[in-house]
């Protein structure tokens, strides 16, 4: 049976809602988003039922949500509020269904005045996903997460890769970050649920996510 994951990314828009989707369509698993912003523009939780093509009831509520297109911590002040993590916790789903559960921004957004998005991910006590750019700039990057990932003492599953396929930064990053990438997912012209499973199917490394 497939397991529950946190996904995170080396960024804001490096492409986790797209890795999310495609775990939610291939595994299949349920979605989770605990803290969501800019739902001005349209949630996370909508592009994952979009993409995957799953119902509304294999995703889960927002624990937070907020507006304002930018990091937690100042969302949640521009409503006026504050997040504590003491009252997120993983809602109820079905026992046999994994969870795939998606962060905000990088693996140190802050959360409120104290706290970052590592915090949640030891809150919540998952294995983590790191969602990386293929290309240029993205060594420095993702050995920048990794090593903010495992001093904080954070499980690392592996990485994905997103973007057109660079076999010397992949090479760089599992040698330097003494790490596995563990998927990859290429330029698509359209996102879909089929397209999403042939790309799992061709590109990730099924195992790791038993």
């Amino acid at each position: 049976m497939a397991s529950s994951h946190f996904i995170t990314g080396t960024d804001t828009n490096v492409g986790k809602t797209v890795l999310s989707a495609l775990l939610c369509a291939a595994l299949p698993a349920c979605y989770w988003k605990p803290v969501q912003t800019g739902a001005s523009e349209g949630t996370d939780r909508q592009q994952v039922i979009s993409w995957a093509g799953i119902s509304h009831e294999q995703t889960l509520p927002e624990a937070y949500i907020f507006d304002d297109p930018v990091s937690p911590h100042l969302a949640a002040e521009r409503a006026g509020r504050q997040i504590h993590l003491e009252t997120i916790a993983r809602p109820p789903h079905a026992p046999s269904t994994p969870l795939v559960v998606e962060g905000a921004g990088g693996v140190l957004a802050p959360v409120n005045s104290h706290q970052f998005m590592t915090d949640l991910m030891l809150h919540l006590r998952l294995p983590v996903i790191l969602a990386a750019r293929s290309t240029l700039g993205t060594i420095n990057h993702t050995l920048m997460s990794l090593q903010v990932l495992r001093t904080s003492g954070i499980e690392v599953r592996g990485v994905v890769l997103i973007g057109p396929e660079n076999p010397e930064n992949r090479k760089a990053i599992e040698r330097y970050g003494k790490v596995q990438v563990i998927g990859q997912i290429p330029m698509v012209q359209t996102i879909n649920r089929q397209v999403l499973c042939e790309v799992f199917a061709a590109n990730f490394q099924k195992e790791a996510f038993l």
